[in-house]
């Protein structure tokens, strides 16, 4: 089991913890079609499941998709004093886009304050779960619609905990409306050490996505981890090709009971959150690798990945590892139902997949 930079107690994590999830829809937004499934000629997916969730303006509608896990105490795996016993895996966009921004990704409102989007505020205030009762929070990456949420606008009265420069530009909204603050003010936050570096220097496809605002007012609150890769540095992996290692021995134990594993492609630093509920279920938080149920087919990947390859990869061997194991994989932007099983489709070759929901 790797232990990495972010669990120094990684011995005493290794328990059979069990966590309750909630699924928490932080509000809907459009996305280019085109872009969200890449190479494939829009003749093939304007035909497909995906077509009903396409506008006039040829664009799909996901969800911001968050789960947030509520330590079960058990017999076996009794909760210690400082373990988390609230949990959020993603966040979403967050409140803070202008409203050209939210115009141009046409987002969700939000009922209770006019003007700004529906956020992850929303979705917790509806189960009466306030953001500062949350112990730990875990992003897959960092690009705007899954680390927005991490910060929020200032309210009246409140001093912004990362002032905008003069003459600079948050870049996430706050510069026009005030300044931020984190939006989960107890929480650790956990992310890939390469995530974070690659954020913070804005190495990405897109010019807009790792925006200042969304992550240097939670610098203090950071625990990184460093998990191994699915295949050595400079090796490039056939099509098919599984990694050497099992998923078991890649990785990181962040919490009781809560790993989290490298998927990269659509970032280098991209990861995957594994659980189990209070049923036995092993349940995987699956990024951007497989982002809805439209995406199973390996071609199916995203313009915006750094490394469209590595990402058909990637989703080869977690739909691999998923139906061998039985794993319930939870759709970070899936519209309809986001809990699935994965089995072989039966074509002999190992390499086809077919989704089932799941409750």
């Amino acid at each position: 089991m790797n232990t990495s930079l972010a669990n120094p107690q990684a011995q005493r994590f290794d328990v059979d913890a069990r966590y309750r999830p909630t699924l928490l829809r932080a509000g809907t937004f459009k996305l280019d079609a085109g872009s969200m499934f890449g190479l494939v000629p829009r003749a093939v997916w304007s035909k497909g499941a995906a077509s009903g969730a396409i506008d006039d303006r040829g664009r799909l509608t996901v969800s911001h998709n968050c789960l947030l896990l509520e330590r079960v105490d058990t017999a076996d795996a009794p909760i210690q004093p400082g373990d988390p016993r609230l949990v959020l895996l993603e966040c979403g966009s967050g409140d803070k886009l202008d409203a050209k921004m939210q115009g141009v990704f046409e987002m969700q409102p939000s009922d209770k304050r006019p003007g700004r989007p529906r956020s992850i505020i929303d979705a917790l205030d509806e189960i009466r779960v306030t953001p500062e009762r949350i112990d730990a929070v875990v992003i897959s990456h960092l690009h705007f619609d899954h680390a927005g949420g991490l910060t929020r606008l200032c309210r009246q009265g409140e001093t912004p905990a990362w002032p905008v420069p003069p003459n600079a530009d948050g870049g996430g909204g706050s510069s026009q409306t005030g300044g931020c603050v984190p939006t989960f003010p107890n929480a650790r936050i956990h992310v890939q050490q390469r995530e974070w570096t690659d954020a913070v220097r804005n190495r990405s496809v897109m010019t807009k996505t790792y925006y200042p605002d969304h992550l240097l007012p939670i610098e203090g609150q950071l625990m990184l981890s460093d998990s191994p890769r699915p295949f050595p540095t400079g090796h490039t992996p056939d099509r098919d090709e599984l990694p050497r290692l099992p998923v078991d021995l890649r990785e990181t134990l962040i919490a009781p009971g809560l790993r989290v594993f490298l998927t990269p492609g659509h970032t280098w630093g991209q990861q995957a959150t594994r659980f189990r509920d209070p049923a036995g279920r092993d349940i995987v938080f699956c990024p951007d690798v497989m982002p809805t149920v439209h995406h199973v087919g390996a071609a199916y990947s995203l313009a915006y990945d750094v490394e469209p390859y590595m990402s058909m990869v990637s989703k080869r061997w977690l739909l691999a590892e998923a139906a061998q194991r039985g794993w319930v994989l939870c759709l970070d932007h899936e519209i309809g139902p986001a809990m699935v099983r994965v089995a072989n489709d039966g074509r002999g070759d190992g390499g086809w997949y077919m989704l089932t929901p799941e409750s």
